[in-house]
């Protein structure tokens, strides 16, 4: 039997410091039985979701997640199109050097400091790990370029470690969903690792995204058309444009 939350917020909105946007104060830990409801109904929508990021290998993986930040799946993957049928190895990488990489992600934001660190971090790979990417938190977070958010998406998407990478998609659907209230990114992780069942963990990350990136958006949330709508606290403030 479902048992939707009845809490209230207990604060007016306040700003994210990830957006800027208003987002909804709920009471927290959410009530068990619906954040369960609501994991079941995306695993049934979406069972094998996976990163839109295209990659060949965990380099590949390694420098479009690195690539990607400020700037959309799809950019990303038409640049690495191209980049990564001539360079798809760090010595290859490091062959074709930072000004021969510019042309290739030119059209991708901050695109000269993501160059500088992808030549970086392909030397450390190259010279320090024999060219094969050291696939712990530890030595990913050590790689130019590459913060906890990075590390988490690689981690996660090849089965590594069960990390919940939060992204302004997850940090917005999660604070609509009552899932979590905190304020940074690291505590919003915190709180999603204690409260999302584990058997959904693994898959957690890429739910949250891929429904705050299709469904769940920032201006015009499809309400209507969202199968966890009824466990939304924020639907009725979201549906009046509020």
């Amino acid at each position: 039997m479902l048992k939707p939350s009845a809490r209230k917020p207990l604060a007016p909105k306040r700003p994210s410091i990830m957006t800027g946007a208003a987002i909804p104060t709920w009471g927290w830990p959410p009530d068990e039985d619906r954040v369960e409801d609501i994991f079941e109904r995306l695993a049934r929508i979406m069972p094998e979701p996976k990163t839109e990021l295209t990659f060949h290998n965990p380099y590949t993986l390694v420098v479009a997640v690195a690539l990607s930040a400020q700037a959309t799946d799809v950019s990303v993957n038409k640049a690495t199109d191209r980049l990564f049928k001539v360079a798809d190895t760090p010595a290859k990488m490091l062959a074709l050097g930072e000004e021969g990489l510019v042309p290739f992600i030119a059209s991708i934001g901050l695109y000269r400091g993501k160059a500088r660190n992808v030549i970086a971090l392909s030397r450390i790979v190259q010279e320090q790990y024999g060219g094969e990417v050291p696939l712990t938190r530890e030595g990913l977070q050590a790689l130019p370029g590459v913060g906890r958010k990075t590390a988490s998406v690689v981690l996660n998407e090849l089965g590594i470690e069960a990390a919940i990478a939060v992204d302004t998609h997850v940090f917005r659907v999660s604070h609509r969903l009552g899932l979590a209230n905190a304020a940074t990114p690291d505590k919003v992780e915190a709180q999603l690792f204690k409260v999302v069942p584990e058997a959904f963990l693994p898959k957690a990350h890429h739910w949250l995204i891929l429904h705050g990136r299709y469904t769940c958006t920032a201006r015009k949330p499809n309400c209507p058309g969202c199968v966890i709508s009824d466990l939304c606290p924020s639907r009725a403030g979201l549906m009046a444009g509020v």
